[in-house]
């Protein structure tokens, strides 16, 4: 079967090494699912893997898309879950979701939330997943602590925002935009904080008056850098500083004196990891998410659609930094 495939071919600072290709799909293996892909997500990872400045870094040529939804077309002999037709989510990292046709393994996939559409399906899966596994998994957050969300108007802050509020957590909204910061408060945010203003970083001591002088109990970062420096300087004693990534593009260092004296603690969260290292506590995790969203309390915001021949532009988008929420690429 002949299916268009996304393509990394070379690394480039200016994604000038995707190109879409041809390739042929082979039929599924005893473990596989082939599955007609209806609308895959454009995260951020996809950008990093094209300038080679990603942790996963795949042998060149690569296919991009990391996520999307579709339809299963042919299942493997083993696979005793899923149907032919069944509407599913799925992985495919280093598979190329900006396609066609994808063939994934069955432990890459999972049932599409009954409530989504397929292009709210292709963005689910990994922004809910890592807002899951950092704030219930590794932050313990309680009802009743204050969340600060950095990156809140992107595709994981989003999923933060909106899975600290079903949890029950004060929200405290940033970012860059105060249009964009806007979108927050429909996603449950109580309070919305700019982190930059006059062209430097400011926003501690606005967290501090939101706290009664304390701070934050749970710190979501997936920026790094100056946000990190800044963020160290408003969490609460005993607070945890969870470490998402770094779109900011500076890996920061802790000056691990304050971690003594304010006795918080920095935890790093690699979602995907975390299911692959605890194979049970990951397929829980995905029953929850699911179920959460099909309860009504989890909506991804879809802010733009691209068609696959457009994929490049796509990326070019989520890079430039305009979205808010997720964007997505359809395939016909």
């Amino acid at each position: 079967m002949e299916s268009r495939l996304l393509q990394c071919e070379f690394l480039s600072d200016d994604i000038s090494g995707v190109k879409l290709i041809k390739r042929n799909i082979s039929e599924p293996s005893s473990k596989e699912i082939l599955i007609k892909v209806k609308a895959s997500s454009v995260n951020f990872p996809d950008f990093l893997m094209t300038q080679g400045k990603y942790q996963h870094k795949p042998a060149l040529p690569f296919g991009l898309g990391m996520e999307g939804s579709g339809i299963i077309q042919q299942i493997g002999d083993d696979i005793k879950d899923f149907n032919i037709s069944d509407e599913v989510t799925f992985g495919a990292l280093g598979q190329g979701a900006f396609s066609d046709y994808v063939l994934v393994n069955e432990r890459a996939t999972d049932l599409k939330p009954s409530n989504l559409s397929f292009e709210q399906a292709a963005a689910f899966q990994t922004a809910y997943l890592t807002a899951y596994v950092s704030l219930v998994r590794r932050g313990n957050l309680a009802s009743g602590e204050t969340l600060l969300v950095h990156g809140s108007t992107g595709g994981v802050g989003m999923a933060a925002v909106q899975l600290g509020k079903y949890l029950g957590a004060k929200v405290i909204a940033t970012g860059t935009s105060e249009d964009k910061l806007v979108y927050t408060k429909d996603w449950g945010a109580d309070h919305t904080i700019l982190t930059h203003k006059n062209g430097k970083v400011d926003f501690r001591e606005e967290v501090k008056a939101l706290t009664e002088g304390k701070g934050a109990d749970v710190i979501y970062d997936p920026v790094g850098g100056d946000v990190f420096d800044h963020s160290i300087r408003c969490i609460n004693w005993g607070g945890r500083l969870l470490i998402v990534g770094f779109a900011s593009g500076r890996i920061p260092n802790l000056p691990i004196n304050m971690a003594l004296i304010k006795g918080f603690s920095v935890i790093g969260v690699r979602a995907g990891e975390y299911g692959r290292k605890n194979p049970e506590a990951g397929i829980e995790n995905n029953i929850a998410i699911r179920k959460i969203c099909e309860e009504g309390y989890l909506n991804p915001h879809i802010c733009k659609v691209f068609n696959l021949d457009e994929g490049k532009d796509a990326i070019k988008f989520l890079s430039e930094r305009k979205l808010i929420g997720k964007v997505v690429i359809k395939t016909n």
